[in-house]
């Protein structure tokens, strides 16, 4: 499936930025803050016991490399318009996971801003997630990837 253009990904991140004050782009917090990334293992535990409701933002066209089970799967050029679907109850966890970590940092940063106290970003990503050899499916599919079904 052919990638988005450069210059589309940069104008989608570009657009998210220029609605952010500058002050999260600074570094993270110490470790274990709320900025700090949440590690790739406990992420997967805490999605695979159901304790936390982790987005995948990466794009429709990154997703189709394969996604985990379960992941809900809302793509950063469409976080505006679908924001409501993030719950804002601090006693519900939210984690984002993008490819590498870049995007959900970033994102994670600016839902802390607009006052999500329960949001926090996975480490490594979903790049981190496939050297791992962890299961992967395909979007809207029950069965693995590769699997047939």
């Amino acid at each position: 499936m052919p990638n988005l253009p450069i210059r589309s990904r940069r104008r989608t991140l570009g657009l998210l930025a220029a609605s952010l004050p500058l002050s999260w782009l600074g570094a993270c917090s110490p470790a274990g803050g709320p900025d700090a990334p949440v590690s790739l293992e406990t992420a997967r535990a805490e999605l695979e016991a159901g304790r936390a409701l982790v987005f995948d933002i990466r794009e429709p066209h990154e997703h189709a490399t394969g996604v985990a089970a379960g992941m809900r799967l809302l793509p950063m050029s469409q976080l505006e318009a679908r924001l409501a679907e993030i719950p804002r109850d601090p006693a519900q966890p939210v984690l984002l996971i993008c490819n590498t970590q870049n995007r959900s940092a970033r994102v994670a940063a600016l839902l802390h801003e607009r006052g999500y106290a329960n949001v926090r970003h996975v480490g490594s990503g979903m790049s981190g997630w496939a050297a791992r050899g962890w299961p992967m499916v395909a979007p809207a599919s029950s069965g693995p990837l590769g699997s047939g079904s």
